[in-house]
């Protein structure tokens, strides 16, 4: 009688139901490939600290994660104190009450922004295009500069000239002169950091520009006189107004 039992000692290793057990073998759960990956993580880590130069890597890596998450949380302020300046200095009155034109320095294109290299144009050619009276004629006197947060520059009224403004780069308050202005007598602007204004000032009108910036940003400010102005003479009223 034959025996029963078989011998399995003379499978063919290349068989396909060898290969399926072997590949079965061999194969892990994500679940155990996970575990064994985290394992070799760890172990590759108690090597690196074991050596002398892994505190200064490490503190490294701290000082930079910290830099960004210091730069991420600056911006994010920014932009919120930016929204916030802007709705505190919010007013009723409208530009041309306060003899005032603004462009975006954003948008393209647009009538001061035609190309990719920014925006340029004539402030006593835009004026006058844009319907502002009593701005200055010609550039006979001109001066460029800077107003920092929290500075002003005019709060002042030339009796000897007209002039033209314009002003640039932060949040920035422009007042000027206006009777027609109820329980004022002044009209007031806000320009944003993303704006360019031109403004006149008509001979015998107070004038000033407030930066009311909060994140540091300068205001930069070119003016243009149709005459010479001497400060030495009384032909300028100053600190018109007591609260700026």
């Amino acid at each position: 009688m034959a025996n029963p039992r078989r011998s399995f000692g003379n499978l063919n290793p290349s068989s396909p139901s060898v290969r399926i057990i072997d590949s079965f073998d061999q194969t892990h759960s994500p679940h155990q490939q996970h575990r064994a990956d985290l394992i070799s993580f760890f172990s590759k880590l108690g090597i690196l600290l074991k050596k002398p130069l892994a505190f200064p890597i490490l503190l490294f890596i701290f000082v930079i994660l910290t830099w960004i998450s210091l730069r991420f949380k600056q911006s994010s302020s920014h932009i919120t104190v930016h929204t916030n300046t802007r709705q505190s200095y919010f007013t009723k009155d409208r530009d041309a009450d306060a003899n005032l034109v603004r462009f975006s320095t954003v948008k393209f294109p647009s009538k001061i922004f035609k190309d990719e290299r920014g925006w340029i144009f004539n402030p006593l050619t835009i004026a006058l295009e844009a319907g502002i009276s009593g701005g200055a004629q010609s550039c006979v006197s001109s001066h460029l500069g800077e107003i920092r947060p929290g500075g002003v520059r005019g709060n002042h009224r030339h009796h000897t000239c007209n002039e033209t403004f314009v002003f640039w780069g932060a949040d920035t308050l422009f007042r000027l002169e206006n009777q027609n202005a109820q329980g004022k007598g002044y009209s007031e602007i806000f320009i944003g950091a993303d704006e360019v204004a031109v403004a006149a000032s008509p001979v015998g009108t107070a004038h000033a520009l407030i930066n009311v910036d909060s994140s540091a940003r300068r205001t930069f400010l070119f003016g243009c006189q149709d005459s010479v102005v001497n400060y030495s003479t009384p032909t300028t009223d100053f600190k018109t107004w007591d609260d700026i």
